[in-house]
């Protein structure tokens, strides 16, 4: 039998290995239910530094452009009441200048920045900062003046590759691209420019988006930062906290006309790819697939047999280009292009705009529900040139007048597309469909914007020679219990696939 005072030894044991175990319990619940920390760089405490080693590749452009003076009238200019002080200011004004009338040129100056990215004097700004003009002069931190000539020009991305016409004495600083897919949403960014003509100016802020699109061209996929961006900072470099330039500040969002914080810059890796096109070349030679694409929506992917949506549907094959030979058809849906995954349909052109010209790569379609990887030999995109004309077809003698039976179906009323009509619409003597001759102003198919005329030759991924096999395919996915069907719809020898929602039933 155990002492008391051995009981008590045992007992308090006991007690502190609950207690142990009771601490260790919660530490654990407690290090479970912590919110998971991000480290990152941390915000510099100055720019300075930074600042001061990058500002000497940073320039001023300044460009002169002659342009003819419009002739004026002899009370051009502003109206201001007689014997007003202000009457002789104006008069002084247009005299300095060479009077008021007149054709004679005059010279238009404008101001922008650029940066420098190879000391034998190759500087890179926008396409925007330097069009049209007559002379170029490159200002340098250091007060230096030189003028430059223009190796060549990207209107899409608004990216100029210029270079000094003299050799410099000494070198000069430069700086490097960086990778721009590594940059960050939240990383620091500072904008070095000559805003407004003020000249060196700093301005510090955040990535605050990735792959803006604003509009601007076919191959938008901007860098937005809310780090100050003026008129004048147009081809100025954007740095990283390494000093490398992630992009070339472009376009600003502004309601007034100054900074509110939504700057948009051309990021390094498409600038970098343009420069050195630009600089080997002197032009863009850019990839070409040779299809007309479109943006796959929820409802096309139904139709479509697409597990969600994304990609890129083609809705015109180019004769005799490199997605024909590689066997690319009408309503194929691109998902990745060498190895890129194409989620969205503006993502296809900057990936095939980048692929080397006679490069072959891999590329996986959907078609019919069912994906298929295909060869494709990258072409070189034509800036220019028209369309190639098809052969003449023998005009066919007059074929006899048939009785026309019509269908209804969504809103729409079909017929036989006959000679006289492909006549009339201007349609290839051999394209098979069916003819729409009605549309209902409420009905399903005007909602999507199905017209007189349209043509549908396809209903569900399958072609239709006939009013009567249209009708029957697009009862057929009703009875499937689809929400909608999809057209292909051929509008005057343009085609594009149309989903057409069925009706709920009352």
């Amino acid at each position: 039998m155990k002492s008391p005072r051995a009981i008590a030894i045992a007992r308090s044991k006991e007690s502190r290995s609950i207690r142990l175990g009771l601490i260790t319990f919660f530490a654990i619940i407690a290090l479970l239910a912590a919110p998971v920390v991000a480290f990152a760089r941390a915000a510099p405490a100055s720019f300075a530094d930074l600042a001061e080693r990058l500002s000497p590749a940073v320039v001023n452009i300044s460009t002169a452009q002659k342009v003819d003076r419009p002739s004026f009238g002899p009370r051009a200019g502003p109206d201001v009441p007689e014997g007003t002080p202000f009457e002789d200011f104006f008069k002084d004004f247009f005299d300095r200048r060479g009077g008021r009338g007149g054709n004679e040129p005059r010279t238009v100056q404008s101001l922008g920045s650029g940066f420098v990215i190879d000391p034998a004097g190759y500087i890179v700004t926008n396409n925007h900062v330097i069009d049209g003009a007559d002379e170029i002069t490159i200002n340098f931190a250091n007060g230096d003046a030189l003028e430059a000539k223009l190796i060549g020009t990207d209107p899409k991305t608004d990216i100029a590759l210029l270079k000094l016409i003299d050799e410099p004495s000494e070198p000069i600083p430069f700086v490097p691209f960086a990778d721009s897919d590594k940059t960050r949403v939240g990383d620091w960014v500072i904008a070095i420019g000559n805003p407004f003509g003020l000249g060196g100016s700093v301005s510090a802020g955040i990535i605050s988006a990735r792959s803006r699109d604003i509009n601007s061209g076919p191959y938008d996929d901007f860098l937005q930062t809310d780090a100050a961006i003026n008129r004048g900072n147009s081809g100025g470099p954007l740095f990283n906290m390494d000093g490398e330039v992630v992009g070339v500040n472009t376009a600003i969002f502004s309601p007034t006309g100054g900074s509110v914080g939504v700057g948009f810059s051309v990021p390094a890796n498409i600038a970098s790819n343009i420069v050195e096109q630009l600089r080997e070349f002197g032009e863009t030679r850019r990839g070409w697939l040779g299809v007309r694409i479109r943006e796959v929506t929820d409802e096309l992917a139904e139709g479509l047999e697409l597990e969600k949506a994304s990609g890129a549907l083609v809705e015109d094959v180019t004769e005799g280009g490199p997605a024909e030979d590689a066997g690319v058809e009408i309503g194929d849906v691109i998902l990745t292009f060498d190895g890129t995954e194409i989620t969205e349909m503006r993502e296809l052109p900057r990936a095939v705009a980048g692929t080397p010209v006679d490069e072959t790569v891999r590329m996986v379609v959907s078609r019919k529900g069912k994906t298929q990887t295909l060869k494709v030999t990258v072409g070189r995109l034509k800036e220019a040139g028209g369309k190639s004309e098809k052969p003449k077809v023998a005009e066919k003698e007059d074929e006899p007048e048939e009785e026309k039976q019509s269908f209804v179906a969504l809103g729409m009323k079909f017929e036989v597309l006959d000679r006289k009509a492909r006549e009339r619409l201007e349609l290839d003597k051999d394209l098979q469909g069916a003819l729409i001759t009605d549309v209902e102003s409420t009905g399903p198919a005007a909602k999507k914007g199905i017209q007189v005329g349209d043509v549908v030759v396809e209903v569900a991924q399958e072609a239709v020679e006939t009013p009567e096999a249209a009708k029957e395919k697009i009862d057929a996915a009703k009875k499937d219990g689809r929400s909608s069907v999809l057209l292909l719809i051929n509008r005057g020898g343009d085609v594009r696939f149309v989903a057409v929602r069925f009706p709920k039933e009352e």
